[in-house]
């Protein structure tokens, strides 16, 4: 109903009627950004030959979002994601200092997203935050690599 809206208001510009969408997404990811996320669900991933592990604590608002089906798929791919690229930080708040990498590179949320590099993690959060109607966030994760010595472990 939103998609046929958007295109009504736009006079059948499909340009213009997705950049209305996205806007109204963004409005929404914002208005929901404060509320408190104590629900959620631990994913796991463990790559082919049992050589990399990975792990995320991932909230939301109500346990009800965290059995759905959207909320499910989300933890798996930022649990991929943290296995096959090697994050060292949730966000740019808190990079570490003395890190002469890129942002894109070491922070989880501003990586682009392996299955489809034209989105970001954050946006992936974003767009399951529309569908879903509840703030979702990255709590922690750790990476485990099997002959290393220590395990890359981020967040709160």
């Amino acid at each position: 109903m939103e998609c046929r809206t958007a295109l009504l208001n736009n006079k059948g510009n499909f340009e213009k009627a997705l950049e209305t969408l996205k806007q109204q997404t963004i409005a929404k990811v914002e208005k929901r950004s404060q509320r408190t996320v104590k629900q959620g669900t631990v994913a796991t991933y463990i790559h082919t030959g049992g050589r990399i592990g990975a792990m995320v604590e991932l909230n939301c608002e109500t346990d009800f979002v965290a059995r759905t089906d959207v909320f499910k798929e989300l933890a798996h791919n930022i649990v991929m994601q943290i296995a096959a690229q090697e994050p060292i930080c949730i966000s740019q708040d808190n990079m570490p200092k003395g890190n002469e990498l890129p942002p894109e590179v070491v922070c989880l949320l501003l990586q682009p997203y392996i299955k489809t590099p034209e989105l970001t993690i954050q946006s992936l959060i974003n767009e399951a935050i529309a569908k879903t109607g509840e703030n979702i966030k990255v709590n922690r994760f750790a990476r485990f690599e099997l002959g290393q010595s220590e395990c890359r472990v981020a967040g709160v």
